[in-house]
């Protein structure tokens, strides 16, 4: 079985792909993460047997894993239409897998935690609707760290890397770009400066020096405007601890709210 890359990937904005965007943006603002997220699968060199999903919207002190062999949805997003909150992925769990996932960062020495109840948060269920529309392979979930450590969360992408060689898909889903207050300003200048940053980092050549740079990102251009809180950023760390050696590169790239956003494969 061929080894599985590591995915970052940007989720959109709330359940962006089921309402109208907003006029300022046009009509067709999320088409081009649409048509990316339709074909990730696609792009595998295998059907993985299992996605681990890292959200940007789960904080918890620990690391800590979905155990649930059927998790229920967890609409964490407020004033959007009616309808949006009718969503379903359903979607099963895979409490082996989250075993497995406890063993190993156990092995490296990092302390977890289990959540038996946590349901499919936003930053799960909205781009998996897209990427496997018929919810037919498992989904185990991973908290981020609340601490939100860049070095720490890539020490648990590295502990996780055997994953990859056992057919399962590590995904990180967030944002490369989340500033809520400015989203809506037209402003491109920093979001531009700090994306050229990110692109180059997450694909240097070198993997300590990536990584070095990932742990440092506070200090890019325009990191600080367009990550107020990093909590969006971070479940790129984990892709790229898990990546290893293998290089990265841009597999999504494009403007939304005149905002740069773009993603990331490894391997």
């Amino acid at each position: 079985m061929p080894r599985q890359p590591t995915i970052f990937l940007s989720h959109g904005g709330g359940p962006c792909f089921w309402m109208e965007p907003p006029r300022r943006f046009g009509p067709h603002a999320y088409d081009g993460l649409r048509s990316y997220l339709s074909g990730v699968l696609a792009s595998l060199p295998a059907r993985p047997r299992a996605i681990l999903a890292v959200s940007g919207h789960w904080e918890a002190a620990l690391p800590t894993v979905s155990t649930s062999a059927a998790p229920p949805m967890l609409f964490d997003y407020y004033g959007f239409p009616e309808h949006t909150y009718r969503l379903s992925y359903p979607a099963p769990g895979d409490p082996a897998l989250a075993r497995q996932v406890q063993e190993l960062l156990g092995e490296a020495g990092i302390a977890t935690a289990s959540d038996a109840a946590r349901g499919f948060d936003h930053g799960v269920f909205v781009p998996m609707l897209i990427v496997d529309p018929a919810a037919q392979i498992p989904v185990v979930m991973l908290s981020l760290q609340q601490d939100l450590d860049p070095a720490q969360h890539l020490a648990i992408g590295a502990a996780l890397a055997p994953l990859r060689d056992d057919n399962v898909l590590i995904i990180g889903s967030g944002n490369s770009f989340h500033n809520l207050t400015t989203f809506f300003d037209g402003q491109e200048a920093e979001s531009v400066a700090f994306d050229d940053w990110l692109t180059e980092a997450a694909t240097a050549p070198d993997a300590a020096v990536r990584n070095d740079r990932l742990t440092h990102w506070a200090s890019a251009p325009g990191a600080r405007a367009c990550h107020p809180r990093e909590e969006h950023l971070i479940p790129l760390m984990v892709t790229a601890g898990a990546a290893g050696p293998d290089p990265g590169r841009r597999v999504f790239h494009d403007a939304i709210g005149n905002k740069r956003i773009s993603g990331y494969a490894f391997g």
